[in-house]
């Protein structure tokens, strides 16, 4: 998955929680579920290889 993708998805994924949290409360279990899928999400960009090229 491009990096690109998964900035999206992070995008999304985030604009998502903050309408639960907004709605039904930052200790909610939609808002907790939203954030661990977040989370896993910058944890997969994180680790993603970057396809930048190095010219050193």
């Amino acid at each position: 998955m491009l990096k690109q993708d998964l900035l999206l998805q992070i995008e999304k994924k985030r604009e998502e929680l903050i309408y639960i949290v907004s709605r039904k409360g930052l200790n909610s279990p939609p808002a907790i579920k939203h954030s661990q899928e977040l989370d896993h999400l910058l944890n997969i960009y994180n680790q993603a290889p970057s396809h930048k090229a190095n010219n050193l």
